[in-house]
């Protein structure tokens, strides 16, 4: 029997999610968006409530919850505001997440514990300036020398990289040549405060504004040779595993996105009235949101089939891309129909519609273009 209704646990998480992101987050959030600024208040509260911790066992102080319980909150969480959802998704997918999965006990001891309660962040530096989606083009290196891993280099587009709470960046560099000349990439730990490490002047952006991003630059860098995350030369396929994971989670931030486009139209259509009666009267609008109900529809239902094929062990790079295409393309759409049903108002940045459309494009690009998503679905396919 097929159902897709949540079980009571996933239920009170969701609503408990819902109600502090319409109580805590909303009437704040679109301040500090407009101050650019990271809401370090906010982050602390999502850690007391245990939000970056729901994947991890309770050893490492975590909720002992699962990656769909995750995807739950930040579904919740975009539908207000997605600058506090992708701070949530980074920090646990590629902050937390690749330490977890790759790294030594020791590893795991030292830096999960803080970030699973909130209180630290990580970050994840893979895309470099000239590299995009051919994140395999890696040029910066790390060398060992005597007892350490010496890092040149720089990493671009890095979230969660400069806060405050920022407590190390994993890295990906090229540490050999394979014996097919390629080149051997790996992840390094590279702790916040490292003398060479230079995290470069905030990225003036479309949207995410409350979010923290920055690009890395690495000037002999010194780190313990114990920092390196798994094998050596493993780096860009542990990425690669890592990513499929977070497609999931995006998918679940950009259903997030599109629903709240839904819930903020359906509202307006109700109390904004012209030629003497609500525009919800009028049927270009009710079919407008039909389709947006449509597509959020659909993307929900395509990150659930993801999620559930990651629980239970089976393969999903299919359908983690299927869902990362479905589920960004609703965001961007119903957020330019959003803002077309609000008119004016739409196009002003007090309202959760000009935020939206702001920051629905990035959906689109980010952990893994809608291009590389048909190239991913496609390969798997067989073609």
């Amino acid at each position: 029997m097929i159902d897709l209704r949540l079980d009571d646990t996933y239920e009170t998480l969701r609503k408990t999610v819902e109600n502090f992101a319409q109580r805590e987050v909303a009437p704040v959030i679109g301040d500090f968006y407009e101050r650019e600024e990271f809401p370090y208040g906010i982050v602390a509260q999502m850690g007391e409530m245990g939000l970056f911790g729901l994947p991890f066992p309770e050893k490492y102080d975590g909720m002992g919850g699962d990656y769909f319980a995750l995807c739950l909150a930040l579904e919740e969480l975009a539908r207000v505001d997605s600058s506090v959802a992708i701070t949530l998704e980074a920090g646990v997918s590629l902050g937390a997440m690749p330490i977890y999965r790759f790294g030594t006990d020791e590893q795991k001891e030292q830096w999960l514990p803080a970030m699973c309660r909130g209180e630290t962040l990580g970050a994840f530096g893979l895309t470099e300036p000239g590299g995009g989606s051919d994140a395999g083009a890696t040029k910066t290196t790390a060398k060992i020398d005597g007892d350490s891993w010496v890092i040149n280099g720089s990493k671009s587009f890095i979230t969660n990289s400069g806060t405050d709470i920022t407590s190390l960046v994993t890295v990906t560099a090229v540490t050999g040549t394979k014996d097919n000349g390629g080149k051997e990439i790996s992840a390094i730990i590279v702790p916040s405060g490292t003398p060479g490490f230079t995290v470069e002047k905030k990225y003036s952006k479309v949207g995410w504004n409350a979010s923290d991003t920055h690009g890395l630059s690495f000037d002999d860098v010194r780190v313990p040779q114990e920092n390196l995350v798994g094998q050596q030369g493993r780096g860009y396929a542990q990425f690669l595993s890592i990513l499929d994971e977070g497609r999931i989670a995006i998918a679940a931030l950009s259903t997030g996105l599109a629903q709240g486009c839904v819930d903020e139209c359906l509202r307006y259509a109700r109390e904004r009235e012209a030629f003497g009666r609500p525009i919800g009267a009028n049927q270009a609008i009710q079919f407008k949101l039909a389709d947006m109900e449509l597509r959020t529809h659909n993307a929900r239902l395509a990150y659930y089939a993801a999620a559930s094929k990651m629980l239970r062990g089976e393969p999903f790079k299919k359908e983690a891309a299927i869902a990362k295409l479905t589920s960004s393309n609703a965001a961007m759409d119903n957020a330019r129909e959003a803002t077309q049903i609000f008119g004016g108002y739409g196009f002003m940045n007090e309202f959760p519609v000009g935020r939206f459309y702001r920051d629905a494009k990035i959906l689109e690009v980010g952990e893994g273009t809608s291009e590389v998503q048909r190239m991913l679905i496609a390969r798997e396919l067989g073609l």
